[in-house]
């Protein structure tokens, strides 16, 4: 669209709006692709760690329906529930699994299916058929989409590997309000859960995605102001970065942040942003690691070259950050 950039989205529903793969088969084709291109078979994975922001159950977990598609056996389970940056918390749950030597490897997956929220009779069955635009305005911008990837405690024997140096993340629920939810209705605090019955809490509303486009803007900022204290803190310098990969909902977005970079005496050259935004939409979590995976097919990267990977989440304003170091 004109005001997102987006050319294309991509739906594990059809025309019919019928549901073509679950969440946790699409989760897990990415893991085999995944291992299919390296040197581990599925019984030797020997930690799980999965994100989504809503499985096809409410219980139980997604791993569980992930490891079972997958059908690994005894492995350390973990699933990161949340929105955007909630696959970084699941791979910053598998890196310092790996750093503590608890496993020698893991398989981190995320996956979102977007598109089963916004068919139209979910619409149509909100009372008065008041739909407001906050609860429209996601419906142009998610796609459907999982990507996975494999983190072992040494570098692949064959090929460039990417070492993280390190993930941090800052919360500021303390501090912003609710901005994109699923469960509550328009202007109300009351969960889907504490409606009488599920039917009446579809019809006030509370089952459809919303953001709270009036709050939107604090995710530049928020950002930002990370990247910064990051910087601050001696985790980088800006002149060694060699690419930037940033998750962000919208061209609009990806503007703000250069111009606030820009002004902070920060600025890093568009030569050096990479997205897949625009031929992707966007796919919630999984869009980092889909990222990511394009990424590494379609640049011829030298050793010791360097990946910034930045996740802002307008859920409640949570933002994740990623140092990668290209290794023999």
């Amino acid at each position: 669209m004109q005001s997102n950039g987006i050319k294309t989205r991509h739906y594990a529903i059809n025309q019919q709006q019928e549901t073509q793969i679950s969440n946790s088969e699409m989760a897990a084709h990415a893991g085999i692709r995944c291992l299919d291109a390296s040197y581990i078979s599925p019984h030797q994975i020997e930690m799980l760690s999965v994100a989504t922001s809503q499985g096809d159950l409410v219980l139980p977990g997604f791993g569980s329906m992930v490891q079972a598609e997958l059908d690994i056996p005894s492995v350390e389970l973990q699933t990161s529930h949340g929105i955007c940056s909630s696959s970084m918390m699941a791979l910053k749950s598998a890196y310092t699994n790996i750093k503590a030597q608890e496993s020698a490897n893991a398989l981190v997956i995320a996956s979102e299916l977007a598109s089963r929220l916004f068919k139209h009779t979910r619409y149509e069955q909100v009372e008065g058929n008041e739909i407001d635009f906050n609860a429209e305005f996601l419906r142009w911008m998610l796609s459907d989409g999982a990507g996975a990837l494999l983190l072992e405690n040494q570098p692949r024997k064959t090929g460039k590997s990417l070492r993280i140096d390190w993930i941090k993340s800052f919360s500021h629920a303390d501090v912003y309000p609710v901005c994109m939810s699923v469960g509550m209705p328009k202007n109300a605090t009351k969960s889907w859960q504490d409606f009488p019955t599920y039917s009446e809490a579809e019809q006030a509303g509370a089952l459809l995605l919303r953001q709270d486009v009036r709050l939107l803007d604090n995710i530049v900022s928020v950002g930002v102001n990370g990247f910064l204290k990051l910087l601050q803190d001696g985790m980088f310098k800006v002149p060694e970065i060699d690419h930037v990969l940033c998750h962000f909902s919208s061209a609009y977005f990806k503007s703000k942040i250069v111009e606030m970079l820009e002004v902070a005496g920060v600025k890093i050259p568009e030569k050096k942003w990479y997205t897949n935004l625009y031929e992707r939409g966007n796919t919630g979590c999984a869009s980092i690691f889909i990222m990511l995976d394009e990424f590494l097919a379609t640049q011829d990267l030298s050793v010791g070259e360097t990946l910034f990977c930045m996740v802002p989440e307008s859920g409640r304003f949570n933002c994740a950050y990623m140092h990668l170091t290209v290794v023999e």
